[in-house]
């Protein structure tokens, strides 16, 4: 497909990441991608919430960590983590967005950033100021159960660390 033909079309894209085409699928998450499921890799659309479009930047957006989805306090007082969200930084304007992960992302990606930014005390300091909490290697074992769920060995596919 030619890239005029994607341009015409609302539910394809050319990744600015990896230059893959990307589409919708029947996945959940998917219905209003965002990112690339191949690299990560996102674009400055929203302003102010998630879907709005609003953003004239357009800037490249980068994947720089991974964080839980803020779900509120138990009956204790204990955060509940949700589920595992992508924190990406604009290259053009350095602004930060969370976004949710779709059903076709690449889980050799997401355990690839997981690594990266679970080691650069830097930018959890930094996301932090932001008001952002990244993971890091102490939610390892929480990051593993919700990509590959309960039973499932992820090392089988991937190997030992």
């Amino acid at each position: 497909m030619k890239k005029e033909d994607i341009s015409e079309r609302d539910d394809l894209f050319i990744c600015e990441g990896c230059g893959r085409e990307v589409g919708t699928e029947e996945l959940i998450g998917t219905k209003n991608r965002n990112h690339c499921p191949y690299c990560l890799t996102s674009k400055h659309l929203d302003e102010l919430v998630s879907g709005d479009r609003a953003s004239h930047c357009k800037g490249k957006m980068i994947p720089v960590a991974l964080t839980f989805k803020k779900e509120g306090f138990d009956k204790y007082g204990k955060e509940r983590r949700g589920e595992l969200m992508i924190v990406h930084r604009c290259e053009k304007c350095n602004k930060f967005s969370i976004n949710r992960l779709s059903g076709d992302d690449d889980e050799g990606a997401i355990l690839k950033l997981f690594g990266e930014a679970a080691t650069n005390e830097t930018l959890r300091e930094e996301l932090k100021g932001y008001g952002i909490t990244a993971l890091e290697e102490k939610n390892k074992e929480e990051v593993y159960l919700q990509l590959f769920g309960k039973g499932i060995d992820p090392f089988q596919k991937y190997g030992r660390e």
